[in-house]
């Protein structure tokens, strides 16, 4: 028992309310303080996906202009998907359709599937004196097709600035179904500006079309915001130390960064998304075990990976917050 405090949350814990106002009306949202520095949000209705998020005082990630918009908002066809892409820390896109929208076999593919407008149909959190765990279930099925069941857990250390997210998608249907899974990591101002140093050790580094190849030499020199500027992928072969592939970003201006860890086995493919646009300026971290080419065309090229019944296929992402630069590089 502190004696100091009249209530855990003065100094850390988890705040449960619900959004009030517009399309954002009644999403249920859960407010993650560690006491340590980190600030966030966890968007329950949406995939249990982290929305705003600030360190130190300061936002780490990005907002698009849609702003919060409640699932029942949501057109599962083409490119609405933008119209109610909050964005935020970062959005799961799948399960089982990532990237451009498609035609696959039959089957009609929106942009970046619909597990992120797809809300959490159970949720727990609990609290002991080094972590605080958010649990979550996200159910992806549909008659006469894939069935899947994402079970998400956050744990949130109280003594570190560090977050670990686990995955665990299991195939409880009858049929093999496409597996398709990116982490769009979203960084935005004030740690992303002119002055960030962004580190991705990369053995390779493909450029996703012959605009981004004009500048691949420039990929991880970030600009300041610019009128009309068109979208720039890459898509990097990350270096693995240790078993562990890493990347992050820092600005000593004010001092702060982070950086982000995962697995290879299960996560093999990085995508660096660099959009440098007035207003639209957000840099994307994004592991994942596809590129966003669409089902279509991983389909085509041999690259399309599946889950079979009764199979499970479990993903591991780290973010290490750190408000020094020494610690920073001496991290990745």
């Amino acid at each position: 028992m502190n004696k100091y405090i009249g209530h855990p949350y003065q100094l850390s814990g988890v705040l449960e309310y619900r959004l009030s106002g517009g399309r954002a009306e009644g999403m249920r949202m859960l407010r993650i303080r560690n006491g340590a520095g980190l600030d966030f949000d966890i968007s329950i209705d949406r995939c249990a996906d982290i929305s705003t998020l600030s360190f130190g005082g300061a936002n780490m990630g990005y907002f698009a202009p849609s702003g919060y918009v409640h699932p029942a908002y949501y057109v599962n066809r083409g490119g609405e998907f933008l119209k109610s892409f909050t964005a935020g820390f970062f959005t799961t896109c799948g399960l089982v359709a990532v990237g451009s929208p498609c035609c696959d076999e039959g089957e009609e593919l929106p942009l970046h599937g619909s597990i992120s407008n797809t809300p959490a149909e159970c949720y727990a959190y609990e609290e002991d004196e080094n972590f605080i765990t958010v649990k979550a279930t996200v159910r992806d099925a549909s008659l006469f097709s894939h069935q899947l069941i994402l079970k998400r857990q956050y744990k949130i250390s109280k003594k570190e600035n560090v977050i670990t997210l686990s995955d665990c998608i299991e195939n409880v249907g009858s049929k093999e179904s496409p597996i398709m899974i990116l982490y769009h990591c979203n960084m935005g101002y004030p740690l992303l500006s002119e002055n960030s140093q962004v580190v991705i050790d990369a053995e390779k580094v493909t450029p996703r079309n012959e605009h981004a190849a004009e500048d691949t030499d420039n990929c991880l020199k970030m600009e300041k915001p610019q009128a009309d500027f068109e979208e720039r992928c890459y898509y990097h072969d990350i270096r693995e130390k240790n078993g562990v592939a890493k990347c992050g970003i820092f600005n000593p201006d004010i001092e702060k960064g982070l950086v982000l860890s995962y697995n290879k086995d299960t996560l093999d493919r990085f995508t660096e998304w660099k959009m440098m646009g007035e207003v639209e300026y957000v840099l994307g971290l994004e592991p994942g075990n596809c590129t966003p080419d669409g089902r279509d065309v991983l389909r085509k090229n041999g690259e399309l990976k599946f889950i079979a019944p009764g199979e499970t296929y479990k993903t591991n992402v780290t973010f290490t917050f750190t408000d020094n630069e020494k610690i920073f590089e001496e991290i990745l």
